[in-house]
């Protein structure tokens, strides 16, 4: 097959690249993690135990190798492993992920207390999952998307949760202010206690346990089980030891080249015109154009539009839909239209800038958010003759 390519990583990027790749190439993808390949959105489900963990592998993408990657030798092109054996490339392709944040905390400064837990591996997950008993008290710091995931599966498992968020609302990169009231009632009805604008101070611990959560106004959570869910940042530690690009993430161009042009970065762990998604689908968009440059040597990658779409269900219990897009915040000379139901629970907003539509958030009600991608992929005028507030309804009035 002639070419090549080494892939460290076998997160969703990597586990994508290489399937695609298979027979196209002399393809090794290397992963520290013992688990095969899986799917990071659906460790909550796992959590919650709505099914094994076998239901979250990836497609198989062919044989892993399970070592670590201690340093990258550019002049020779070798990769070397912790167990001292080099792997040779033509190319390269860093999909390395991202890390969770570990605040520094009083009580973390020496490593993780043994019912401290991060959220972000499959390891993690299921260490979690045999940690948590009905009744248990656990403490979730950091309000994000997946810090709201955790408490959910932690409160279907009969834990009383308390969720404490730093910032004004949960989920705050994804949702507005009144969308993010309606999932803290969305937790609350499920037994999450939700703290929002508290900062922690400290992890209080006995021996190698912790036993509570101090919160800076001096009032303390008692935990049987902490879990941090403070957030991801890319994984670029080799690319700064290999002497690469490296800002938020590792720089790469429109073809996914890093400062090497034998070296790509596909991925969270990747900075594409500045920015670092985070999230699966330019994931998957990153590993299929790479795939198409490396086979076929033509094409390139000009960014990801994400659509974040959630369901959060609960057996018994009507879901809560969500879906956001673009830019939400509100810009001096935007036009912003909203529309709420208090008794059905939906929220809906859009922003339109220069005649375009930009972003967006639906809550409960997602008839209409088929249209509105449409018309935020095109980022065409909108039509001049259909009042605004058409654009919210069930067939997005364009």
């Amino acid at each position: 097959m002639g070419q090549r390519i080494v892939v460290i990583g076998a997160g969703t990027a990597g586990a994508r690249f290489a399937l695609r790749m298979r027979g196209r190439a002399e393809v090794t993808l290397v992963g520290a993690e013992a688990h095969a390949p899986y799917n990071r959105v659906l460790l909550a489900d796992v959590l919650a135990r709505r099914f094994p963990a076998e239901v979250a592998a990836l497609p198989d993408p062919g044989p892993v190798v399970r070592d670590r990657v201690v340093g990258i030798d550019r002049g020779k092109r070798q990769v070397r492993l912790a167990d001292s054996e080099t792997l040779t490339y033509d190319a390269l392709v860093l999909a390395t992920g991202s890390n969770p944040v570990l605040p520094a905390l009083r009580g973390l400064t020496r490593g993780l207390p043994e019912n401290v837990h991060a959220f972000r591996t499959m390891a993690d997950c299921l260490a979690l999952s045999e940690a948590v008993r009905e009744g248990a008290r656990a403490v979730v710091i950091g309000g994000g998307l997946l810090g709201v995931l955790c408490a959910r599966a932690l409160a279907e498992r009969g834990a009383q949760v308390v969720l404490a968020q730093q910032g004004e609302h949960v989920m705050e990169r994804q949702l507005d202010a009144e969308a993010g009231e309606l999932v803290r009632e969305h937790l609350a009805e499920r037994g999450v206690e939700v703290h929002t604008e508290c900062r922690v101070r400290e992890v209080r611990t006995r021996g190698n346990r912790a036993t509570g959560v101090a919160l800076a106004d001096g009032y303390v959570l008692g935990a049987d089980v902490v879990v941090l869910a403070c957030g991801v940042r890319p994984s670029t530690q080799l690319a700064r030891e290999a002497g690469l690009d490296v800002r938020t993430g590792i720089v790469v161009d429109d073809e996914l080249r890093t400062s090497d042009p034998d070296i790509h970065a596909i991925g969270d762990c990747a900075e594409h015109r500045g920015r670092s998604y985070g999230l699966a689908t330019p994931a998957l968009e990153q590993a299929d154009a790479l795939a198409d440059l490396l086979h076929h040597g033509e094409g390139g990658y000009q960014g990801t539009r994400a659509l974040t779409r959630l369901t959060l269900t609960d057996e018994g219990r009507l879901p809560l839909d969500l879906a956001t897009f673009g830019d939400t915040s509100i810009r001096e000379g935007d036009d912003v239209i909203r529309l709420t139901d208090a008794t059905r629970r939906t929220y809906r907003k859009v922003v339109v800038r220069d005649d375009r539509l930009v972003g967006g958030v639906l809550l409960g009600e997602l008839g209409a958010v088929g249209t509105l991608a449409d018309a935020w992929h095109a980022a065409e005028p909108l039509p001049q003759d259909a009042p605004l507030h058409h654009l919210l309804t069930h067939d997005g009035g364009l």
